[in-house]
């Protein structure tokens, strides 16, 4: 009889799926506290400021967090120093031109009606501020695949800022502006704990070089429209929502993303831990190794999300309130949550396409494909909810939007990694079946 062992927890894939998994866990509770504290149109525009810091913060990330890590993993001590400095020049940089632009939005305020706009106005170039120390950590610890380090970091943010919430609450001071401030100063304390622990690699600014920068740049413009677009697609749905059903439209559609973000959990970390994999593969000039991580990494995702997505048929009217009490119960929350999981069977395979085509250096076929995908996102959610005139319209824009993202990675990408579909669902099923004999 074999005993049990925690050994085999003390791994990439798991440390990274624990990191995610605290995050989205604790978002999730903290989501369901704010569902019940606050009235619908504030849930509705705290939901949109996060969507557009989110849009803010993509053109940082697109810009560098592939780059960053692409050029980082697997290089040398010297090499590494002068990626740093370059990554930092560099997001200091965008960090100064975005808070700029929005400093220009607050100048018009005073010709602004909608309140949700002023207020995102007001809070997007501080918040956008206080995130950029510890996102450039997270990106060194993912390259060097310290995942437990980054269990502990997100821990520090996504704990201080359910705690901060709970006092809030206890003392009769949950509101949307309190919400802002604690958002800020969760990111503070991140900062300071990542700069104690000497995580920062801030001292490595010195080391830049003008080649480092360009060739970070050169590959960053088309990684940033990617990520960019990418981050519009998350998005897009909330402000059409915004503008044509109103913020409480926005709150409700909201709760089955906070579902999806917890589905997301092992998407992200195998997505995170094979993309570092693949680029250490393409480094080394190994294309037999990228093909086995992709089929087998988006496989095992897409067969495991299928029994998750018909289990959602039976209990997504009882999820629905768990987070968001009886008054969201009757809305279509439950419906659009039943959808979206099965968009989420396809979606492995259009995230490890686009990943797979950054990583071999296809950053702009990547991009074609997000902006195709946005598109398509956009034009059916326009069009569905005039027709049906109510939120349905966004459930036809997924599946669409998926589909043709799925479609379309898979085409091109076949052009320079010789995989197919089939290949996908029986090495992933064959993967699965295995992880799943070996440790039950």
């Amino acid at each position: 009889m074999s005993r049990f062992s925690f050994s085999r927890f003390n791994n990439k894939h798991f440390l990274a799926l624990a990191s995610n998994g605290v995050i989205s866990v604790l978002a999730f509770v903290q989501m369901g506290i704010i569902y019940r504290k606050m009235d619908m149109d504030d849930v509705g525009a705290w939901v949109f400021f996060l969507g557009m810091l989110g849009i803010a913060e993509s053109v940082r990330n697109g810009f560098l967090n592939t780059a960053t890590i692409k050029f980082l993993a697997g290089t040398t001590k010297e090499r590494a120093a002068e990626v740093m400095g370059s990554v930092w020049f560099l997001a200091l940089t965008l960090t100064g031109l975005v808070v700029l632009a929005d400093l220009g939005g607050i100048a018009c305020i005073p010709w602004i009606k909608d309140k949700e706009i002023a207020l995102t106005l007001r809070w997007l170039g501080i918040t956008f501020i206080s995130s950029l120390p510890y996102t450039l950590i997270f990106w060194v610890l993912m390259a060097e695949e310290t995942y437990d380090k980054i269990l502990w970091l997100r821990m520090v943010n996504s704990g201080s800022m359910l705690l901060a919430i709970i006092a809030a609450v206890i003392m009769h001071k949950m509101n949307l502006y309190a919400l802002l401030w604690i958002n800020f100063l969760s990111n503070m304390l991140t900062n300071t704990a990542g700069f104690a622990m000497g995580m920062s690699r801030i001292g490595s600014l010195s080391k830049r070089s003008r080649s480092s920068i360009m060739e970070i740049f050169h590959f960053g413009k088309f990684s940033l429209g990617t990520t960019f677009i990418s981050n519009l697609l998350g998005n897009v749905d909330v402000m059409v929502l915004k503008f044509m059903l109103g913020p409480a439209a926005v709150a409700i559609y909201n709760i089955p993303i906070k579902f999806m973000q917890l589905v997301e959990i092992p998407l992200r970390s195998f997505v995170g831990t094979g993309m570092s994999g693949m680029a250490i593969a393409y480094n080394q000039n190994d294309k037999t190794r990228i093909k086995d991580i992709l089929t087998k990494y988006s496989g095992m995702m897409a067969i495991a999300f299928i029994p998750m997505a018909l289990v959602t048929f039976v209990v997504a009217d009882w999820a629905i309130y768990l987070i968001g009490a009886a008054k969201y119960a009757p809305t279509a929350a439950a419906n659009l949550f039943r959808v979206f999981m099965l968009c989420a069977v396809l979606s492995p395979i259009d995230r490890f396409n686009g990943a797979t085509l950054d990583v071999i250096h296809k950053p702009d076929i990547n991009f074609y494909k997000v902006i195709l995908m946005l598109v398509v996102n956009v034009a059916a959610d326009f069009v569905g909810i005039t027709v049906l005139k109510n939120m349905y319209g966004v459930a036809i824009g997924s599946m669409l939007t998926v589909l043709s993202g799925a479609i379309f990675g898979y085409y091109i990408l076949r052009k320079y990694i010789p995989y197919t579909i089939t290949g996908i669902f029986s090495t992933g099923y064959k993967e699965l079946a295995a992880l799943v004999k070996k440790n039950i």
